[in-house]
């Protein structure tokens, strides 16, 4: 869960800290007070695309950071270990900081280590579940409510399966249309490629065999500079009248009789004897490289030669010199596709229809479990939304088998809600029948049966009570309270029947001072929720009778 919030210089926020508790907590304020760039603050945190414009003004960088409390079996604690970003010393707490420079640049940062924006999204997806007001809308999609039903089957493996399936069919599908397009190939274009493929092998082609030819070019190009300049170095190390070795000799046979006078020169003999064996073994070695050395311009042409023909046919088939060989042998995969392509397409044909069967035995066995989940979902959710002020909805989720449908990633199954309010009414698409209230309402129904007990420690929802009012809100309150009880659960909402049932409540204002803006964040105790609650309910001016209305309901609640 989450423990700790804190953000400094975002959008008009300069300095805010939260300290969160379990259970159900609201921000409430004003419109335009800031409650959305907590959101965004939190999204950003999570991993969400990073915008410059939300640096306040005048400052170099926007920051936000997160304490977290992480349960020993939860699966964010699981990423960490992967990872090795879990804090040894304390493997129980989780730190996470996302900072925003105005110029663009972005930095991440887990427990201390720098992370990427791409892992911090893995994370954030275990950590918090964010429910915003559009959830209602995009539930019309008929992907959406797909979604929905496998998030409440909660049947991962079944659904890799498919998805994994229908991958190796689409990439069998690839395979043989290239293949198909390889046998449909002019018979002058096949010519032409074996004279490549055969124009290619002429030649070594290794990089080894490169690397060697470069070598033997240098060496036999510069053979003169190497005899001349060997030559005389042998000279002064070993060979000349001035030789290193001999003056080295000379010392030697000065310093050896001053050992018996004085035992400290026997380390200084040690040392000269051990450079003159250097000497004799360098002399040796280079003498060696001499006698090897020819100056021999055939040799040097002929090695130039095949360099050339190398670079040649290198910008002929428009690749690098090093890169032939791997070039030769994708004209040679090409090739032997084009002369064995029927070959090759018939058994690639037996191959996908294997593929395709196991694909269809993994859709069938997810399209069972969507049966009987939709069953269990319908139920559930007609049951919350009945307490949601709809006491005569009806929620129906149907799975429609496409056994001819395409292979797809996501299976055979249309999964449609359908929808009725009114007795004798039978339901239909959702998108045609539900209203913005009672669309909001089934959203929040199906969000709190599916995250029940499937999804992040910590729910998110961003005003999803939005078009709900009265009796209808005091209900909904309760149940995200009832979901408080086995999840931290943290609502932005307008309505004062919601913010009641909190545990924790936080007030939010926007200030104006001198020529700046400045939000506000600060728990409110007892005399302020009071306050609070009857701003809500009764405007600016707040009366007497709507803070007594605001006891009222807390007392409902039993705040």
């Amino acid at each position: 869960m989450l423990t700790a919030l804190t953000i400094r210089n975002l959008a008009i926020i300069e300095q805010v800290s939260l300290d969160l508790e379990t259970g159900f907590s609201v921000l409430t304020g004003e419109t335009g007070a800031g409650k959305s760039i907590l959101i965004d603050a939190l999204g950003l945190l999570l991993g969400g695309r990073a915008d410059t414009q939300l640096v306040r003004e005048g400052s170099d960088r926007a920051e936000v950071s997160g304490e977290f409390r992480l349960a020993a079996d939860c699966a964010a604690r699981t990423w960490l270990d992967q990872q090795a970003l879990t804090d040894v010393e304390a493997p129980d707490q989780l730190l996470i900081r996302r900072v925003v420079f105005a110029e663009g640049r972005t930095r991440a940062f887990v427990n201390g280590q720098a992370v990427n924006a791409g892992p911090l999204r893995e994370l954030g997806e275990q950590l918090i579940e964010i429910f915003g007001q559009s959830e209602s809308q995009t539930l019309l999609r008929p992907d959406i409510q797909r979604q929905r039903l496998d998030a409440f089957a909660d049947a991962p493996t079944a659904l890799a399966a498919v998805a994994e399936s229908a991958a190796a069919v689409h990439a069998l599908d690839a395979r043989i249309a290239e293949l198909q397009q390889q046998d449909a190939r002019d018979p002058s274009q096949l010519e032409f490629l074996r004279y490549q493929v055969r124009e290619l092998e002429l030649l070594d082609l290794r990089r080894e065999t490169l690397d060697a030819l470069e070598q033997d070019q240098r060496r036999l190009a510069h053979a003169d500079q190497l005899i001349s300049d060997g030559g005389r170095a042998l000279d002064l190390l070993y060979a000349g009248e001035v030789a290193a070795h001999t003056q080295l000799g000379q010392a030697l046979s000065r310093l050896s009789p001053l050992v018996a006078l004085d035992p400290g020169f026997e380390e200084v003999v040690r040392l000269a004897e051990g450079a003159q064996a250097h000497l004799e073994e360098a002399a040796d070695g280079l003498r060696r490289l001499l006698d090897r050395l020819d100056l021999d311009p055939a040799q040097l042409a002929e090695v130039e030669r095949q360099l050339g023909a190398v670079h040649d046919l290198a910008r002929k088939h428009r690749v690098k010199a090093e890169a032939l060989g791997d070039h030769l042998a994708q004209l040679q995969r090409s090739l032997a596709d084009s002369e064995g392509a029927s070959a090759a397409l018939e058994a690639l044909a037996r191959e996908r229809t294997q593929a395709e069967k196991r694909y269809r035995d993994a859709a069938d066995r997810l399209s069972a479990i969507r049966q009987q989940a939709a069953t269990a979902l319908a139920a559930e959710a007609t049951a919350l939304v009945r307490q949601l002020g709809m006491p005569n909805a009806q929620l129906e989720v149907s799975v429609t088998r496409l056994p001819d449908a395409p292979v797809r990633r996501t299976g055979q199954d249309d999964v449609r809600f359908d929808f009725t309010a009114n007795p004798g009414q039978p339901p239909r698409p959702l998108a045609r029948v539900a209203s913005g209230g009672e669309l909001s309402r089934i959203s929040l129904a199906l969000q709190v049966v599916i995250t029940q007990d499937r999804s992040a420690d910590t729910l998110i929802f961003d005003e999803v009570d939005a078009g709900i009012s009265g009796g209808t809100a005091e209900i909904v309150g309760q149940q995200l309270r009832a979901l408080g009880s086995h999840r931290q659960v943290l609502c932005v909402t307008h309505l004062a029947q919601v913010a009641a049932q909190a545990r924790q409540h936080f007030g939010i204002r926007k200030q104006v001072e001198g020529n700046q803006t400045f939000t506000r964040v600060e728990p409110l105790a007892a005399k302020g929720r009071i306050d609070e609650l009857a701003r809500m309910q009764g405007g600016v001016d707040i009366s007497d009778s709507a803070r007594r209305h605001a006891r009222e309901l807390l007392a409902r609640a039993g705040a």
